[in-house]
């Protein structure tokens, strides 16, 4: 398949002299734009874009490499939230590293058992079964003591980290989930770009050949679901340190609907289009809620994505992309 002969290529190529591309160059542009942001912008805005722009791309890693289009994946930024929400102000010593690895940890746990029942199924069954059991772990959220219900965690301590920052200051924090953010963008480029993530491209273009090329797929797409889990759990802890709370909006499907509508905008499968647009919805619902059509913030948003659907079904990214496909082959011609 063309997909896994990128890798023997990559291989030959390995040894010529690495030069910087184009794409790289962005990469740089972009790592030093984020470190000046926060002196320029409303630090807790900006994090706020990170987190989701995080939760995004662990959406994505699942859509738009996998082909798996899930419905669920609020739970697991609930997971994630609830679990380092709790540790952290039951136990205001705690390190909160400590408290988002244990977050992230138990969205990955969550994310095996939600695969080992889902992942045999594919397109709108995959899709329901999904959410439906992310409904039920929204109502055991409500149900659950640790939680408070609807009233949700309030007040977690942020608390020192490594016992030298202090995160109470938002620019001190901002730097930290900044390079969160950085690296796991980091490690789904490297698996985007790895020869276990040249069998998921394969299993999303075709299955069945994967299959008779002798590939386990249904243990690489439980593989991709549970990283994809836990990248989501960790989105959510993040948030909860960045907000200091946890709640039920976390885990509501309108959180998962959220997540799609910023991936399907920013382009699905490509690593820059989560983060485009994740900045795009939290822009437009932060404008938007600070102006006379702040009750219309949903109903724009849903003109918005349709527009961009019936326009450019690729994305931003994904368009951006196309259109300098076809300008470097005008200019080979």
């Amino acid at each position: 398949m063309a997909v896994l002969q990128q890798d023997h290529q990559a291989a030959r190529a390995g040894s010529a002299p690495r030069r910087i591309t184009p794409l790289g160059v962005l990469y740089l542009v972009l790592f030093l734009l984020g470190l000046l942001a926060p002196w320029v912008a409303y630090p807790v805005f900006l994090m706020k874009i990170l987190c989701f722009a995080l939760f995004a791309s662990a959406f994505n890693l699942l859509l738009g490499f996998v082909g798996l289009l899930s419905f669920g994946h609020a739970a697991f930024l609930a997971t994630g939230a609830y679990i380092t929400g709790f540790l952290l102000a039951e136990y205001p010593g705690l390190s909160p590293a400590l408290g988002i690895v244990a977050g992230t940890l138990g969205a990955v746990v969550l994310g095996t058992l939600f695969g080992a029942l889902a992942i045999r199924r594919q397109g709108i069954y995959f899709a329901m079964i999904t959410l439906a059991l992310a409904q039920m772990m929204f109502f055991f959220f409500i149900q659950a003591p640790f939680t408070h219900g609807e009233d949700g965690l309030h007040g977690v301590p942020r608390g020192e980290l490594f016992g030298v920052f202090d995160l109470a200051d938002n620019h001190t924090l901002y730097y930290v989930v900044f390079a969160i953010f950085v690296a796991a963008f980091a490690l789904i480029r490297r698996v985007v770009h790895s020869p276990f993530g040249q069998v998921l491209k394969a299993i999303r273009e075709n299955e069945p050949r994967a299959i008779s090329l002798g590939y386990h797929t249904d243990a690489y797409k439980l593989v991709a679901f549970v990283l994809s889990a836990g990248l989501a759990g960790l989105a959510g802890a993040t948030k909860t340190l960045v907000f200091q709370l946890a709640s039920l909006g976390d885990a509501s499907w309108h959180m998962s609907g959220e997540v799609i509508l910023m991936t399907l905008l920013g382009g699905v499968g490509t690593l820059l289009g989560p983060l485009v647009g994740s900045g795009l919805v939290i822009g437009l619902q932060h404008q938007l809620a600070q102006s006379a059509l702040g009750d219309w913030v949903s109903v724009i948003l849903g003109a918005i994505f349709v527009i961009c659907v019936l326009s450019f079904r690729s994305g931003i990214i994904g368009e951006c992309q196309r259109w300098i496909a076809r300008r470097q082959q005008r200019e080979e011609k």
